[in-house]
């Protein structure tokens, strides 16, 4: 069974944005299927409709299948894991700029409003990575921190990457891809 990798832009993203070319492109070259979904109504995203859509999206995972967020992407990963039932497992994620808590983007709110059991979340998988950055615009370091907290995740800060996006000039990012081979090795 090959390694599955599951890369889920944020808000009023796509499945082509800023680094998941790269990544897309690096993942196959050492043996990995990739999937990366675009997520419904990216520019009006729902909970319920991002979980059901990722949930029928990935089928059964077991350990062997990986998860990259980036922005409501991580949030999004988070709150499908605990969804899972509870004997399923998964081999690792890594979170790109990703938060806890509010972080007063009205548009998103029920992403981060509505209760989440990080326990139940983490009881899936053992391997969390933060990647996170020091000037980003959309969420404040301190938010990825506690993110990266609640899943005991390994913290990675990537200096002046603002928000991980093609607009701040990052159309490659070997922190995932090198975060992503030591999971699966």
């Amino acid at each position: 069974m090959s390694k599955r990798v599951f890369l889920i832009h944020g808000w009023d993203g796509k499945p082509n944005n800023h680094w998941f070319p790269y990544l897309s492109l690096e993942l196959k070259a050492n043996g990995f299927e990739v999937n990366a979904p675009q997520m419904p109504n990216a520019g009006e995203p729902k909970v319920k409709e991002w979980l059901s859509f990722l949930k029928d999206y990935v089928g059964k995972p077991d350990s062997d299948t990986y998860f990259v967020g980036h922005s409501l992407g991580c949030i999004t990963i988070a709150r499908y894991l605990e969804t899972l039932s509870p004997k399923a497992r998964v081999g690792g994620c890594v979170f790109v700029a990703g938060f806890s808590g509010r972080i007063n983007v009205p548009e998103i709110k029920e992403f981060y409003e509505l209760p989440f059991d990080p326990k139940k979340a983490k009881a899936h998988c053992d391997k969390f990575v933060m990647i996170f950055s020091n000037n980003d615009s959309y969420v404040p370091m301190e938010k990825s921190l506690e993110f990266a907290e609640q899943f005991g995740a390994k913290t990675i800060l990537e200096r002046g990457r603002g928000h991980f996006t093609a607009g701040d000039g990052v159309t490659a990012l070997p922190s995932v891809l090198s975060a992503l081979l030591k999971m699966a090795s």
